[in-house]
Protein backbone atom coordinates (compact mmCIF):
# COMPACT_ATOMS: atom_id res chain seq x y z
CA UNK A 1 0.00 0.00 0.00
CA UNK A 2 2.75 2.12 1.11
CA UNK A 3 4.29 1.40 -2.63
CA UNK A 4 1.10 2.72 -4.04
CA UNK A 5 0.93 6.07 -1.99
CA UNK A 6 4.23 6.50 -2.80
CA UNK A 7 3.69 6.10 -6.62
CA UNK A 8 0.71 8.08 -6.45
CA UNK A 9 2.87 10.89 -4.78
CA UNK A 10 5.69 11.19 -7.25
CA UNK A 11 3.03 11.24 -10.06
CA UNK A 12 2.20 14.65 -8.17
CA UNK A 13 -0.94 14.03 -6.69
CA UNK A 14 -1.43 15.03 -3.24
CA UNK A 15 -0.98 12.47 -0.26
CA UNK A 16 -4.32 12.85 1.12
CA UNK A 17 -5.79 12.39 -2.39
CA UNK A 18 -4.19 9.17 -2.46
CA UNK A 19 -4.74 7.59 0.55
CA UNK A 20 -8.56 8.01 -0.34
CA UNK A 21 -8.18 7.44 -4.04
CA UNK A 22 -6.66 3.83 -2.66
CA UNK A 23 -9.36 3.28 0.12
CA UNK A 24 -12.63 3.83 -2.42
CA UNK A 25 -10.50 1.48 -4.56
CA UNK A 26 -10.56 -0.88 -2.09
CA UNK A 27 -6.32 -0.55 -2.63
CA UNK A 28 -6.36 -2.25 -5.64
CA UNK A 29 -3.36 -0.59 -7.16
CA UNK A 30 -1.86 2.57 -8.29
CA UNK A 31 -3.84 2.45 -11.44
CA UNK A 32 -7.26 1.66 -10.57
CA UNK A 33 -6.38 4.44 -7.90
CA UNK A 34 -5.40 7.05 -10.39
CA UNK A 35 -8.31 6.56 -13.00
CA UNK A 36 -10.35 7.12 -9.81
CA UNK A 37 -8.70 10.57 -8.95
CA UNK A 38 -9.20 11.24 -12.72
CA UNK A 39 -12.73 10.43 -12.53
CA UNK A 40 -13.51 12.29 -9.23
CA UNK A 41 -11.12 15.28 -9.70
CA UNK A 42 -13.74 17.92 -10.13
CA UNK A 43 -15.47 16.60 -7.01
CA UNK A 44 -16.28 19.67 -4.07
CA UNK A 45 -15.08 16.83 -1.41
CA UNK A 46 -11.95 15.65 -3.13
CA UNK A 47 -10.04 17.37 -0.48
CA UNK A 48 -11.57 16.00 2.60
CA UNK A 49 -9.90 13.40 4.58
CA UNK A 50 -11.64 9.88 3.93
CA UNK A 51 -13.74 8.48 6.74
CA UNK A 52 -13.87 4.64 7.03
CA UNK A 53 -16.98 3.34 7.55
CA UNK A 54 -18.27 2.85 11.15
CA UNK A 55 -19.79 0.01 12.33
CA UNK A 56 -22.64 -0.68 14.79
CA UNK A 57 -22.50 1.41 17.91
CA UNK A 58 -24.41 1.38 21.29
CA UNK A 59 -26.11 4.27 22.19
CA UNK A 60 -24.96 6.55 24.64
CA UNK A 61 -28.24 5.91 26.73
CA UNK A 62 -27.30 2.20 26.86
CA UNK A 63 -26.06 1.53 30.30
CA UNK A 64 -22.85 -0.40 30.80
CA UNK A 65 -23.38 -3.75 32.32
CA UNK A 66 -21.92 -4.60 35.44
CA UNK A 67 -19.24 -6.86 35.50
CA UNK A 68 -21.41 -9.58 37.05
CA UNK A 69 -24.12 -9.25 34.60
CA UNK A 70 -21.84 -8.97 31.64
CA UNK A 71 -20.10 -12.41 32.83
CA UNK A 72 -23.33 -14.02 33.07
CA UNK A 73 -24.41 -12.21 29.37
CA UNK A 74 -26.37 -15.31 27.11
CA UNK A 75 -24.84 -16.55 23.82
CA UNK A 76 -28.16 -15.16 22.13
CA UNK A 77 -27.39 -11.42 23.73
CA UNK A 78 -23.93 -12.08 22.28
CA UNK A 79 -25.56 -12.77 18.72
CA UNK A 80 -27.36 -10.14 18.92
CA UNK A 81 -24.42 -7.28 19.41
CA UNK A 82 -22.84 -8.65 15.95
CA UNK A 83 -22.80 -6.41 13.05
CA UNK A 84 -25.67 -7.31 10.35
CA UNK A 85 -25.49 -7.39 7.18
CA UNK A 86 -27.26 -4.24 6.20
CA UNK A 87 -24.68 -2.59 8.65
CA UNK A 88 -22.17 -3.42 6.42
CA UNK A 89 -20.42 -2.48 3.65
CA UNK A 90 -22.31 -2.06 0.23
CA UNK A 91 -19.78 -4.02 -2.72
CA UNK A 92 -19.37 -1.90 -5.57
CA UNK A 93 -21.22 -3.33 -8.88
CA UNK A 94 -21.17 -0.82 -11.51
CA UNK A 95 -19.40 2.70 -12.25
CA UNK A 96 -22.06 5.06 -13.07
CA UNK A 97 -21.22 8.50 -15.28
CA UNK A 98 -23.11 11.13 -13.04
CA UNK A 99 -23.33 12.77 -15.98
CA UNK A 100 -25.89 10.78 -18.00
CA UNK A 101 -27.01 8.07 -15.57
CA UNK A 102 -25.44 5.02 -17.06
CA UNK A 103 -23.91 2.24 -15.54
CA UNK A 104 -20.67 0.92 -16.58
CA UNK A 105 -19.17 -2.66 -15.94
CA UNK A 106 -15.26 -1.86 -16.32
CA UNK A 107 -12.36 0.68 -16.51
CA UNK A 108 -12.58 0.57 -20.04
CA UNK A 109 -16.07 0.66 -20.50
CA UNK A 110 -15.84 4.05 -18.57
CA UNK A 111 -12.88 5.06 -21.00
CA UNK A 112 -14.97 4.19 -23.80
CA UNK A 113 -17.87 6.18 -22.89
CA UNK A 114 -16.01 9.25 -22.15
CA UNK A 115 -13.99 9.28 -24.95
CA UNK A 116 -17.33 8.60 -26.98
CA UNK A 117 -19.33 11.45 -25.21
CA UNK A 118 -17.10 13.67 -23.19
CA UNK A 119 -18.17 12.64 -20.21
CA UNK A 120 -16.03 13.15 -17.25
CA UNK A 121 -17.81 12.96 -14.25
CA UNK A 122 -17.90 8.95 -12.46
CA UNK A 123 -18.34 7.16 -9.68
CA UNK A 124 -18.77 3.73 -8.10
CA UNK A 125 -22.82 2.63 -7.47
CA UNK A 126 -23.97 -0.58 -6.02
CA UNK A 127 -26.57 -0.80 -8.32
CA UNK A 128 -25.98 -3.56 -10.63
CA UNK A 129 -25.77 -3.70 -14.08
CA UNK A 130 -29.05 -6.10 -15.24
CA UNK A 131 -28.98 -8.04 -18.03
CA UNK A 132 -29.69 -7.75 -21.22
CA UNK A 133 -33.21 -8.87 -22.84
CA UNK A 134 -33.57 -10.55 -26.48
CA UNK A 135 -35.11 -7.50 -27.67
CA UNK A 136 -32.14 -5.18 -25.88
CA UNK A 137 -29.78 -7.56 -27.45
CA UNK A 138 -31.49 -7.82 -30.92
CA UNK A 139 -31.64 -3.71 -30.62
CA UNK A 140 -27.81 -3.77 -29.11
CA UNK A 141 -26.95 -6.28 -32.78
CA UNK A 142 -28.67 -4.04 -34.98
CA UNK A 143 -27.25 -1.07 -33.73
CA UNK A 144 -23.88 -2.79 -34.01
CA UNK A 145 -24.63 -4.25 -37.91
CA UNK A 146 -25.74 -0.40 -38.80
CA UNK A 147 -22.64 1.23 -37.32
CA UNK A 148 -20.57 -1.24 -39.02
CA UNK A 149 -22.44 -0.81 -42.61
CA UNK A 150 -22.06 2.76 -42.07
CA UNK A 151 -17.91 2.04 -41.42
CA UNK A 152 -17.76 -0.27 -44.37
CA UNK A 153 -19.39 2.52 -46.50
CA UNK A 154 -17.45 5.27 -45.34
CA UNK A 155 -14.32 3.36 -46.13
CA UNK A 156 -15.97 2.78 -49.45
CA UNK A 157 -16.71 6.18 -49.97
CA UNK A 158 -13.21 7.39 -48.70
CA UNK A 159 -11.19 4.48 -51.46
CA UNK A 160 -13.67 6.13 -54.07
CA UNK A 161 -12.22 9.25 -53.24
CA UNK A 162 -8.55 8.39 -53.43
CA UNK A 163 -9.13 6.46 -56.31
CA UNK A 164 -10.51 9.62 -57.77
CA UNK A 165 -7.77 11.55 -57.01
CA UNK A 166 -4.98 9.61 -58.18
CA UNK A 167 -7.08 9.20 -61.72
CA UNK A 168 -7.46 12.80 -61.51
CA UNK A 169 -2.63 13.04 -60.69
CA UNK A 170 -2.33 10.11 -63.40
CA UNK A 171 -4.64 12.36 -65.58
CA UNK A 172 -2.63 15.57 -65.02
CA UNK A 173 0.94 13.55 -65.18
CA UNK A 174 -0.47 12.39 -68.48
CA UNK A 175 -1.48 15.70 -69.56
CA UNK A 176 1.97 17.12 -68.75
CA UNK A 177 3.64 14.18 -70.52
CA UNK A 178 1.64 15.32 -73.67
CA UNK A 179 2.80 18.53 -73.23
CA UNK A 180 6.23 17.93 -73.01
CA UNK A 181 5.87 15.34 -75.97
CA UNK A 182 4.36 18.12 -77.89
CA UNK A 183 7.16 20.61 -77.79
CA UNK A 184 10.14 17.80 -78.22
CA UNK A 185 7.92 17.30 -81.28
CA UNK A 186 7.88 21.09 -82.55
CA UNK A 187 11.43 21.52 -81.74
CA UNK A 188 12.43 18.62 -84.19
CA UNK A 189 9.73 19.91 -86.80
CA UNK A 190 11.83 23.20 -86.39
CA UNK A 191 14.96 21.53 -86.70
CA UNK A 192 14.35 19.21 -89.77
CA UNK A 193 12.72 23.03 -91.40
CA UNK A 194 15.62 24.55 -90.39
CA UNK A 195 17.55 21.78 -92.41
CA UNK A 196 15.71 21.40 -95.42
CA UNK A 197 15.91 25.23 -95.57
CA UNK A 198 19.86 24.60 -95.13
CA UNK A 199 19.39 22.33 -98.36
CA UNK A 200 17.25 23.66 -100.12
CA UNK A 201 20.37 26.79 -99.95
CA UNK A 202 22.68 24.52 -100.66
CA UNK A 203 20.84 23.33 -103.74
CA UNK A 204 20.03 26.82 -105.30
CA UNK A 205 23.50 27.52 -104.71
CA UNK A 206 24.42 24.32 -106.78
CA UNK A 207 21.85 25.01 -109.52
CA UNK A 208 23.71 28.75 -109.65
CA UNK A 209 26.93 26.97 -109.88
CA UNK A 210 25.81 25.01 -112.66
CA UNK A 211 24.34 27.54 -114.59
CA UNK A 212 27.75 29.44 -114.29
CA UNK A 213 29.52 26.49 -115.43
CA UNK A 214 26.79 26.01 -118.55
CA UNK A 215 27.27 29.76 -119.51
CA UNK A 216 31.16 29.77 -119.65
CA UNK A 217 31.02 26.83 -121.72
CA UNK A 218 28.99 28.17 -124.06
CA UNK A 219 30.98 31.02 -124.46
CA UNK A 220 33.87 28.61 -124.71
CA UNK A 221 31.99 26.73 -127.76
CA UNK A 222 30.69 29.73 -129.44
CA UNK A 223 34.67 31.12 -128.99
CA UNK A 224 35.95 27.69 -131.03
CA UNK A 225 32.95 27.47 -133.64
CA UNK A 226 33.89 31.50 -134.31
CA UNK A 227 35.86 31.91 -138.04
CA UNK A 228 39.64 32.06 -138.01
CA UNK A 229 41.61 34.93 -136.57
CA UNK A 230 42.73 35.95 -139.83
CA UNK A 231 39.18 36.47 -141.92
CA UNK A 232 38.93 38.09 -138.02
CA UNK A 233 40.78 40.51 -138.82
CA UNK A 234 40.41 40.43 -142.42
CA UNK A 235 36.53 41.56 -141.24
CA UNK A 236 37.19 43.92 -138.72
CA UNK A 237 38.55 45.93 -141.15
CA UNK A 238 35.16 46.73 -142.95
CA UNK A 239 33.48 46.79 -139.58
CA UNK A 240 36.54 48.84 -138.47
CA UNK A 241 35.81 50.96 -141.10
CA UNK A 242 32.25 51.17 -141.19
CA UNK A 243 32.81 52.21 -137.38
CA UNK A 244 34.92 55.56 -138.73
CA UNK A 245 32.41 55.75 -140.95
CA UNK A 246 29.39 56.18 -138.48
CA UNK A 247 27.99 53.15 -140.41
CA UNK A 248 26.59 50.10 -138.32
CA UNK A 249 28.55 47.18 -138.36
CA UNK A 250 26.42 44.22 -140.69
CA UNK A 251 25.09 41.77 -137.99
CA UNK A 252 26.08 38.59 -138.82
CA UNK A 253 23.89 35.27 -139.89
CA UNK A 254 24.33 32.11 -138.52
CA UNK A 255 23.12 28.90 -140.58
CA UNK A 256 24.04 26.89 -138.31
CA UNK A 257 23.36 25.85 -134.77
CA UNK A 258 25.84 23.39 -132.19
CA UNK A 259 23.99 22.19 -129.57
CA UNK A 260 24.75 20.16 -126.43
CA UNK A 261 21.93 17.51 -124.92
CA UNK A 262 22.12 16.62 -121.19
CA UNK A 263 20.66 13.40 -120.67
CA UNK A 264 19.29 12.59 -117.23
CA UNK A 265 21.92 10.40 -116.05
CA UNK A 266 24.45 13.02 -116.91
CA UNK A 267 26.29 11.85 -120.36
CA UNK A 268 25.95 14.56 -123.03
CA UNK A 269 25.37 14.41 -126.91
CA UNK A 270 26.32 17.21 -129.17
CA UNK A 271 25.65 17.79 -132.55
CA UNK A 272 25.15 20.38 -135.54
CA UNK A 273 21.81 21.13 -136.81
CA UNK A 274 20.62 23.99 -139.63
CA UNK A 275 19.59 26.98 -137.92
CA UNK A 276 16.52 25.97 -140.10
CA UNK A 277 16.06 23.03 -138.88
CA UNK A 278 12.36 22.22 -136.29
CA UNK A 279 13.28 21.02 -132.81
CA UNK A 280 11.38 17.75 -133.52
CA UNK A 281 14.33 17.29 -135.65
CA UNK A 282 16.72 17.50 -132.24
CA UNK A 283 14.29 15.40 -130.07
CA UNK A 284 14.03 12.61 -132.88
CA UNK A 285 18.48 12.81 -132.03
CA UNK A 286 17.85 12.73 -128.93
CA UNK A 287 15.77 9.23 -129.20
CA UNK A 288 18.01 7.87 -131.89
CA UNK A 289 21.59 8.21 -130.11
CA UNK A 290 20.78 8.47 -125.87
CA UNK A 291 22.80 6.18 -123.70
CA UNK A 292 21.50 6.43 -120.63
CA UNK A 293 19.14 3.69 -121.93
CA UNK A 294 15.97 4.96 -120.96
CA UNK A 295 12.98 4.64 -123.21
CA UNK A 296 10.52 7.26 -121.34
CA UNK A 297 9.23 10.17 -122.78
CA UNK A 298 11.25 13.44 -121.98
CA UNK A 299 10.86 17.39 -122.21
CA UNK A 300 13.72 19.70 -123.76
CA UNK A 301 14.30 22.67 -121.99
CA UNK A 302 17.01 25.37 -121.76
CA UNK A 303 18.31 26.58 -118.24
CA UNK A 304 20.24 29.96 -119.18
CA UNK A 305 17.12 31.51 -119.90
CA UNK A 306 15.01 29.17 -118.63
CA UNK A 307 12.55 27.79 -121.01
CA UNK A 308 10.23 24.50 -120.99
CA UNK A 309 9.59 23.60 -124.49
CA UNK A 310 6.00 22.70 -125.62
CA UNK A 311 5.04 20.55 -128.70
CA UNK A 312 3.87 23.83 -130.77
CA UNK A 313 7.93 24.80 -130.11
CA UNK A 314 8.58 21.67 -131.67
CA UNK A 315 7.16 22.75 -135.13
CA UNK A 316 9.72 25.82 -135.06
CA UNK A 317 12.85 26.74 -136.73
CA UNK A 318 15.77 26.37 -133.91
CA UNK A 319 16.97 30.09 -135.24
CA UNK A 320 13.49 31.24 -134.25
CA UNK A 321 13.89 29.65 -130.99
CA UNK A 322 17.25 31.02 -130.20
CA UNK A 323 19.00 28.69 -130.16
CA UNK A 324 21.51 29.47 -132.81
CA UNK A 325 24.78 29.43 -133.20
CA UNK A 326 24.87 27.02 -130.02
CA UNK A 327 23.53 26.37 -126.70
CA UNK A 328 22.52 23.73 -123.82
CA UNK A 329 19.55 21.81 -123.82
CA UNK A 330 18.26 19.54 -121.03
CA UNK A 331 16.54 16.63 -121.41
CA UNK A 332 14.45 15.86 -118.41
CA UNK A 333 11.45 13.07 -117.55
CA UNK A 334 7.84 14.36 -118.79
Amino acid sequence: MSTAIDTLIEMGFPRNRAEKALAMTNYSGAQVAMDWLFAHSEDPDIDEPYQAPQGHKLSDSTETPKSGEGDSETPAAAEDSTPTSDDAPKQMMSLKCEDCGKLLKSELDVQAHAARTGHQNFSESTEEIKPLTEEEKKEQRAKLEAKIKERREERLAQEKKEALAKEKARRSQGKNITSMKEKYELEEMKKIAAEKKREKMEEKLARQRVKDQIARDRIERAAKSSPSAADSKASASPAAAAAASGEPAPKKEYNEARLQMRLPNGSALTNTFQAGEQLAAVRLFIQLNRTDGSTEPFSLMTTFPRKVFTEQDMEKPLKELGLVPSAVIMVSKS
